[in-house]
C-alpha cells in the first residue's frame, strides 16, 4: 500500500512540474535557473527547483520502500536514511522558498552563523536528540525490531527517527521517546526469556506421587510446543503453601517476543496435563470448628 502512495505521489509530481515547465517555456518565464529575481521569472524557476525537489524526494521513498532487509540493522539503516532525506528535502524546500522572494539565505546564515541560527530558535533539545540519535546507530545499541525497556516501558522498536525512537507494546500502545530521553536501556533481543507458571493442587495431593510423573508430564508439552519453547519445562518445586491450595512453580525458556504467550500456553499445558493426572485446581475452602 505505501508503494502504491509513494508511486501515485511521484506521479502526481511529475505532471505539476511538467505543467509548469511547459507554462513558463510558453510565456518565456523560464530561461537561466540560477538568475533570481523578485519576478513572475524568479517565481516559476523557483517553482520548478521545488517541484523537482519533491520528485527526487518521492523517487528515493519508492526506491527505498522496494527494499527488504534481512536483518533488524538493515532496517534501522533504512528507516533512518528515509528519515535524513525527508528532513534535507524540508530545509531545502525552505532556502529555496525564501529564495524565490528576495531572500538571501546565504548572507543571513554567514551574518548569523548556523549554530548561532539554531540557539536562537530554541533547538537546544533538538541538537541532542540528533546527537543522540547518531550515537545510538553508530554504537548499535538497538535496531528495528528489537524488544528493548526504558523508564519503565517495555516494547518493540517500530520507527528510529534522527530525533525520536517509537516503541510499541503487546497491547497496541505506542510511546514516542525523544533520543535524548534514551537511558538506561535493557536490550532484551538477544536473550531469552523465563516464562514463569505457578500452578496450585490440592492439599491432600500425594505431592511424592505426583512429582515422579512430573518430567514426563513436561516432556509431552514441550513435544507439543517445540515451535514456542527452547526446552523442557522445568520443575522448580513448592512455591507457597497457600490457603487452599500447595503452589508448584514451573519455567520454561522462550524467546523474548513470546514470553507473554510462552506463560499462557505453559498455563493452558499445565491443566491440561494436570487433568489427565486425576489433579484438579482446588477452590477456596474453610473449615469451620464449632465447640
Amino acid at each position: 500500500m505505501k508503494k502504491h502512495h509513494h508511486l501515485l505521489r511521484l506521479l502526481i509530481l511529475v505532471i505539476i512540474g511538467i505543467l509548469v515547465f511547459v507554462i513558463g517555456l510558453h510565456t518565456g518565464l523560464v530561461q537561466t535557473l540560477p538568475k533570481f529575481a523578485l519576478n513572475s521569472q524568479a517565481f516559476i524557476n523557483g517553482l520548478l527547483i521545488l517541484i523537482l525537489l519533491l520528485i527526487s524526494e518521492a523517487l528515493a521513498s519508492f526506491v527505498l520502500g522496494l527494499i527488504k532487509p534481512a536483518n533488524n540493522r538493515g532496517k534501522t539503516l533504512l528507516a533512518l536514511t528515509k528519515n535524513i532525506i525527508r528532513y534535507a528535502v524540508i530545509i531545502a524546500s525552505i532556502c529555496i522558498i525564501l529564495t524565490m522572494f528576495n531572500v538571501d539565505v546565504v548572507t543571513i546564515l554567514a551574518g548569523l552563523g548556523i549554530v548561532a541560527l539554531i540557539i536562537g530558535f530554541g533547538a537546544e533539545s533538538l541538537i541532542a536528540d540528533v546527537v543522540t540519535g547518531m550515537f545510538i546507530l553508530i554504537d548499535n545499541q538497538y535496531n528495528i525490531g528489537d524488544i528493548i525497556e526504558v523508564a519503565g516501558f517495555r516494547g518493540t522498536v517500530t520507527d528510529i527517527s534522527v530525533r525520536t525512537t517509537v516503541l510499541t507494546d503487546p497491547g497496541g500502545n505506542v510511546k514516542i521517546i525523544n533520543n535524548s530521553d534514551m537511558t538506561n536501556i535493557l536490550n532484551r533481543s538477544d536473550n531469552s526469556s523465563r516464562a514463569l507458571a505457578d500452578f496450585p493442587i490440592p492439599y491432600e495431593t500425594d505431592l511424592e506421587a505426583l512429582e515422579a510423573k512430573i518430567p514426563e508430564l513436561l516432556k509431552s508439552i514441550y513435544n507439543l510446543r517445540s515451535e514456542l519453547y527452547k526446552d523442557v519445562p522445568l520443575y522448580l518445586g513448592v512455591d507457597q503453601l497457600g490457603d487452599s491450595s500447595v503452589v508448584l512453580k514451573f519455567v520454561v525458556e522462550v524467546a523474548e517476543s513470546d514470553i507473554y504467550a510462552g506463560a499462557r500456553m505453559l498455563n493452558h499445558d499445565l491443566l491440561i496435563g494436570m487433568r489427565h493426572l486425576g489433579i484438579e485446581v482446588p477452590f477456596p475452602q474453610m473449615d469451620i470448628h464449632q465447640k
